[in-house]
């Protein structure tokens, strides 16, 4: 068993810092489509974005991971673990209207909500803990909450059971990775068709238009790494006040701890990705030491695929509720990831006057591993709803 005794004292604790201490800029919003592989209009594409509801371009639901440091997981990671590791296990999301657009300034709320330990067969002893971030916009408007689910773990345990055959990156001939484009092509036609207008009429049963996401590689991680605000010089304020995170102390193996002394001189030493907690995931070396067997995709991203084919799915008109995402099984460069989902409810929020629409999502790879699965509830528009932005 884990020594977890010292995250008892972080349950219910508040947290303050790890804000971006600048206000969101349009660029950020179209670097976070780039990183995420989505081209959808609304979230770059100014001309087309004037023609919709919003009147401009406004960032995806996804974007809000964003605007805090360390992919809203912070409070998840509290209380020292010696020798531990961290995975993104999940993350279940409330949004509560206002889109975030260029010009707004976004403040988080955080605490641990809850941990238990479970024995697995990836790594032995295992700590799942919940840590909750709620984001306020510069109105007091309240944006979203995230409970994040942290997988906490021994990384010399985990990386003696890395299966030895998964360790080198499949390939794939120039005909499959021309049919793997095609597929995306026909994915991205599939939300241009509806454009702006409304999505009225879905039934149970309905299936989305699968959307294919890679080859995963060393780039594109990196593209995504770097599509993240906190991964800037400077860009996060660190002043804790009244408490003190201890996500950065939380136990790392001393290769994936970052070096903060040096960082007052040269920042690149308190990245993560060259130094630090997420080398793994663009380094083999650093990857198999905490139990994957290659470089391996984020956590942060696999929600923001999931929201982004919610979202463009539902069309602009269209406001995603309530989602719970779980992960199982990360990203590895070389493989293909696969989005499908199904419309399983079709109700009617008397609250919003319009249509609530479930609908399960599931993500898995080119062989048939299952990566992610979750339920996201999304409101329709109602066919004589004013303009509602």
């Amino acid at each position: 068993m884990l020594d977890t005794s010292d995250l008892d004292r972080w349950i219910g604790v508040p947290l303050t810092g790890g804000d971006i201490v600048e206000e969101i800029h349009v660029n950020d919003i179209r670097r976070w489509a780039q990183g995420m592989q989505n081209p959808y209009p609304l979230h770059h594409d100014r001309k087309w974005a004037k023609e919709s509801r919003f009147g401009d371009i406004v960032a995806a639901p996804s974007f809000t991971v964003n605007t805090t440091w360390g992919h809203g997981a912070e409070p998840s990671v509290q209380g020292i673990v010696p020798g531990t590791h961290m995975l993104f296990g999940g993350d279940e999301w409330w949004f509560y209207g206002p889109r975030i657009r260029s010009g707004d300034v976004i403040r988080c709320e955080k605490m641990l909500f809850d941990y238990v330990q479970k024995e697995t067969a990836f790594a032995g002893p295992t700590v799942f803990s919940r840590g909750d971030t709620t984001y306020v916009n510069q109105k007091g408007q309240l944006v979203a909450k995230q409970r994040s689910t942290s997988i906490r773990y021994l990384a010399e345990e985990a990386a003696k059971r890395v299966a030895q055959d998964q360790g080198v990156d499949p390939e794939w001939t120039d005909e499959q990775i021309h049919q793997i484009d095609e597929e995306k092509m026909d994915y991205y036609k599939s939300y241009l068709d509806l454009g702006h207008d409304r999505r009225l009429i879905v039934s149970v049963g309905e299936k989305l238009q699968r959307r294919p996401i890679g080859p995963h590689t060393t780039q594109t991680f990196t593209t995504e790494w770097r599509s993240c605000l906190f991964t800037v010089w400077s860009a996060t304020n660190y002043d804790y006040i009244g408490t003190e995170s201890t996500t950065e102390k939380a136990g790392w193996l001393p290769e994936m701890t970052k070096d903060f002394e040096g960082g007052q001189i040269d920042p690149a030493r308190t990245d993560g990705l060259y130094l630090g907690p997420s080398r793994g995931h663009t380094q083999t070396r650093y990857a198999k030491m905490i139990g994957m067997p290659r470089g391996y995709g984020y956590g942060a991203s696999m929600g923001a695929w999931m929201l982004d084919y919610v979202s463009n799915w539902g069309g602009e008109w269209a406001d995603i509720q309530h989602a719970n995402l779980k992960y199982r099984a990360p990203a590895l460069t070389g493989d293909v990831t696969y989005l499908d989902g199904e419309v399983i409810a079709v109700d009617f929020d008397r609250q919003n006057n319009r249509p609530l629409v479930t609908l399960r999502i599931s993500m898995t790879d080119q062989l048939g591993t299952v990566m992610a699965v979750g339920d996201v509830e999304t409101l329709l528009p109602s066919e004589t709803a004013p303009e509602q932005e």
